[in-house]
Order: C-alpha cells, then sequence, then structure tokens
C-alpha cells in the first residue's frame, strides 16, 4: 500500500523540491501550508523578505500552491484557530517573559518543537487530513537503530545543517518524520530545481527570519522598553539603556557607550535591578555551562554520554569540546575543555557524539 506523506509547503525551494524528491520516490504527497497571522502584531510588510510569520503570509500560500499545482497533488491551507491559536499567542507571552526575565530565547527552537512538529500537524488531522508521515525541508537526518544511539543526525551539508533548531524535539515527535534533504548539499537541490524547470524557485531568494520584518522588538510593548543603568563589572554606573528586551549576552554593537579604555560587551542581564552589566571579553569567557529542561535523544545508559562530546552554545557557534559532569532528570552541567565565549541564558545548549545529537538543554548560566 501506497504510504501518503503530508510536506509542510512553505513556498521556499527547500520544501518545494521536498515534494517533488518524496512523489519521485513514489509516496502519495500532500501539502500541508499553516497559515498564522492574524494582524495582531503591528508588523509591517517588508518587500523582498519573508519568514514564518508575517502580513506576506498570503504570498507564501500562494507559492506553496504554485509548487502543489506543478506536482498535481492536493495543498490544504491549515487555519490558526481554536488550540493552535492559542499556542501561538502564549509562545509571544513567553518569548516576551524570556527577554524581560533577561533572558535570550531561540524562537525557530521553540516553533519547530510546539507549532511545525505538533499544532500544525494536530490541526491538519482535525481537518480529515490523513498520512502516514511528515515532511519538511529541514537539513537533517534520521535513523533509529537503537536507545544507546542518537536518532537524529547533522546533514551532509553542514553548512545548511539544521539539526541545532530541531534538538528540542523528541523521538515520538520525530519517529514519523522524513528529511528528504538531510543527504544532499544545497547547491544541488537548486541545481536540481533548475533541472526540473523550477528556475524560479532555484534563484528565489531565502530568509531564515522568524517574523517577517526581522526586528523582534515589534513583538514587544511599550511596559517592556523600560530604560535603566549601564553598570560596569563593579556596579560602576557607566550610561543608560533603552530597556533590557533590547540587549543580549555578548553584544558589543549598537550600545552607544564611549570614552571607554576598551571595547565593553555585555556581560549578563540584571532583570531584577533593570540593569545591563558591561565588561570587557575576557569577563564572558566560561569553562561550565548549566542547562535545565533536558532533552534526551539517546538513552539514559548510553555509553555515548560518559565519553567526549561536542557542545553548541548557540546558533552559529562553531562546538567545543565537552564532557558532562552532571546530569539527572532535568538538568545537565558540561565542561569544556578551553574557555568559551558568551553562553547566554535562555539559549540552547546542544551536544554532539560525532555527528548525531544526544542531548539539549535550556541554559541557565
Amino acid at each position: 500500500m501506497t504510504k501518503k506523506v503530508a510536506v509542510g509547503l512553505s513556498g521556499g525551494v527547500d520544501s518545494a523540491l521536498s515534494a517533488y524528491l518524496l512523489q519521485k520516490q513514489g509516496y502519495d504527497v500532500v501539502g500541508l501550508t499553516m497559515a498564522t497571522w492574524d494582524g495582531s502584531v503591528n508588523m509591517p510588510a517588508v518587500e523582498g523578505r519573508e519568514g514564518c510569520y508575517g502580513p506576506s503570509e498570503d504570498k507564501n500560500i500562494e507559492e506553496a500552491k504554485l509548487v502543489a499545482d506543478r506536482l498535481g497533488i492536493p495543498h490544504y491551507v491549515v487555519p490558526v484557530a481554536g488550540e493552535y491559536k492559542t499556542k501561538v499567542l502564549d509562545y509571544f507571552r513567553a518569548f516576551r517573559a524570556e527577554y524581560r526575565a533577561g533572558r535570550t530565547p531561540n524562537p525557530c527552537v521553540r516553533c519547530n518543537q510546539s507549532i511545525k512538529f505538533g499544532a500544525l500537524q494536530l490541526a491538519a488531522r482535525k481537518m480529515g487530513i490523513e498520512f502516514d508521515h511528515f515532511a519538511t525541508g529541514h537539513y537533517a537526518r534520521l535513523d533509529f537503530q537503537n536507545p544507546d544511539v542518537p536518532f537524529l543526525y547533522q546533514a551532509k551539508d553542514t553548512r545548511k545543517d539544521q539539526t541545532y533548531f530541531l534538538s528540542r524535539l523528541s523521538a515520538e515527535q520525530l519517529s514519523t518524520v522524513l528529511f528528504p534533504l538531510g543527504g544532499m548539499h544545497k547547491d544541488d537541490v537548486k541545481a536540481l530545481a533548475a533541472e526540473i524547470g523550477w528556475e524560479d524557485f532555484a534563484t528565489k531568494r531565502e530568509s531564515q527570519d522568524f517574523i517577517e520584518c526581522g526586528d523582534y522588538s515589534v513583538l514587544f510593548e511599550e511596559s517592556d522598553q523600560v530604560p535603566g543603568d549601564f553598570v560596569d563589572v563593579s556596579s560602576k554606573v557607566l550610561g543608560k539603556h533603552k530597556g533590557i528586551v533590547n540587549y543580549t549576552v555578548g553584544q558589543r554593537k549598537g550600545l552607544n557607550i564611549g570614552g571607554q579604555k576598551e571595547p565593553l560587551y555585555v556581560v549578563a542581564i540584571d532583570a531584577a535591578k533593570n540593569q545591563v552589566v558591561l565588561g570587557p571579553r575576557e569577563a564572558l569567557s566560561c569553562m561550565e555551562v548549566s542547562a535545565n529542561d533536558l532533552n534526551l535523544m539517546v538513552s539514559e545508559s548510553s555509553p555515548l554520554l560518559k565519553g567526549d562530546l561536542s557542545a553548541h552554545i548557540r546558533l552559529g557557534h562553531k562546538g567545543a569540546n565537552a564532557r558532562i559532569v552532571d546530569i539527572d532528570a532535568n538538568r545537565i552541567k558540561v565542561a569544556f575543555d578551553e574557555p568559551q565565549f558568551a553562553s547566554a541564558p535562555g539559549q540552547i545548549l546542544v551536544l554532539y557524539a560525532g555527528d548525531g545529537v544526544v542531548a539539549s538543554g535550556v541554559i541557565e548560566k
């Protein structure tokens, strides 16, 4: 019996080619595009920019439908209502609360966990759309061999690898997922799009933004923008900041603090005092990182948890040699071989054994 796969179509080349490849492999393919925009956030449409959330959603839906029409597959726009709308609103509240508490959340990681690999599929099934698998254009690989080894692996094209964004997903969430592009390079994906006559998708500008305008400040209210003091590590006042939601640990640009002997960075954010602590680069060095909300992607008894790992403490971090020094049901602490720069509370710690993800957590300190 032919397996049916629902492909999350975003209007971009990666999801388009994923649907194309799965159809060529003999799957019965349907396209799903989530409709999230309700105009509740004061966000301008930006020409030439796209994101997961924004006023240009209709254009993305049209382009996703174009993919479905070219392939001759059904296309469904999954409306965001009821439970899904509640999750989106709650997500924004949590997102704002994290910033107000002086932490720096990663919205794309959270969106994947609760929306793309959660609410979207549930809402589609409630619409009567049946499918055996769910697929996206993410660059990652899956392999469910046994519980002692990872089930999520880096993509063949490590430049485009998206396992950091997927590290919060559970084995249950990923158990029916397909990543058709995991074994391909991005250049080959674009070349294939051009080869099959989809030059418009091959040359389409890409966006990695969570929100269309690229400015998270539109998610905050005026009450979130409370000015306060810039202080140094000894609590000396250096100047005034525009509100702690505008700063992240490790930030150097945009501080507008002059007359200093050396470049200053955001070392910490003290939400209770509404202060942004500044200091030299070396003040951001750390030898250990603690994280909570642990998500294990191997069994608790896996020997991989006792060996050398590569720890990534933010998106774009190349990874550093580390070992787990403490772990329980919900928390983990790792020690690095060498000092690391700018570990920010609220960001995601992802641990790799080779090219497989073994665990992730939300950085505490």
